[in-house]
């Protein structure tokens, strides 16, 4: 079978089951499968696919119909122009997050403190963006610290990041020019509402702290203060619905210049503030 008809029975398995995108992701499959680089897959389209490939893919559509990401099926994914690896022990990174960074890079740190950092997404990019920053990065989780190190050397930013294992501030000690943080939000009664891609693969404790899902603003809001220098910036994100309630825990703690940002589809998805003492 040659990949043209390889990619277009996985698209027509996938379109039958319901999956949205099914041609999109068909190709990012095959792709994958057949160690072709994604963005060249049309130069490819005659040759013919090996049977161990073949077995390879129909696995791989088997897991996209059971709702299982593309992206965890392929060990990776794509952020701010760079392939990061993602296991099932961190969040899979949605594009939304690049809101933080967009953010980020308009702000002069040279030391940045990434909070819950998961597969490292946002220190490592802001790692690699900012050539003069030196990063560090926490997580309570040993095993998405270890993703995040691998991650760190795929890009050649290890030797500027310090990974820390940490709930929150409970073990750090320096203090930062930036924090940024992708933390749990989802509250318990919204976990029903998520689709499978999410609530059966995304790891729980990346998913929701519990409870109305604003556990860890408060000890963000709480805490932060005593790991910024002056002037120092906290750069979170936030649910779509949180934007009034967080940005009001910033000012009640003494932040200034509290600003609600929008994703590109105008939802509310960060909050950035300033600490001026």
């Amino acid at each position: 079978m040659i990949l043209r008809a390889l990619i277009a029975r996985g698209t027509s398995a996938l379109d039958q089951g319901g999956i949205l995108n099914a041609a999109r992701d068909a190709r990012l499959l095959a792709a994958h499968v057949c160690d072709i680089d994604a963005s060249r897959v049309t130069l490819h389209e005659m040759d013919e696919v090996s049977e161990a490939a073949l077995a390879r893919f129909d696995e791989a559509i088997t897991q996209r119909l059971n709702h299982r990401p593309v992206s965890r099926i392929i060990g990776a994914r794509q952020f701010w122009g760079r392939n990061f690896q993602i296991t099932d022990d961190v969040l899979d990174p949605r594009g939304d997050t690049e809101t933080l960074i967009a953010e980020a890079l308009k702000i002069p740190a040279k030391r940045i403190l990434d909070l819950g950092t998961g597969s490292g997404i946002l220190g490592i990019t802001l790692a690699a963006e900012q050539v003069d920053a030196l990063v560090v990065v926490t997580d309570i989780s040993k095993a998405a610290l270890a993703v995040a190190k691998t991650n760190a050397k795929r890009h050649h930013v290890e030797h500027r990041i310090e990974f820390i294992e940490s709930d929150w501030f409970d073990s750090l000690h320096d203090k930062f020019d930036l924090i940024t943080s992708n933390p749990p939000y989802i509250g318990e009664n919204e976990l029903e509402g998520l689709e499978p891609d999410v609530i059966d693969y995304d790891p729980m404790i990346a998913l929701t702290p519990g409870g109305d899902g604003l556990a860890p603003y408060r000890i963000i809001t709480g805490q932060a203060q005593n790991y910024l220098n002056k002037n120092g910036r906290v750069i979170v994100e936030i649910g779509h619905l949180q934007g009034n309630y967080v940005k009001n825990l910033f000012l009640n703690a003494g932040f200034t210049d509290v600003q609600i940002l929008q994703d590109l589809d105008g939802k509310d998805r960060a909050i950035v503030a300033r600490y001026p003492v």
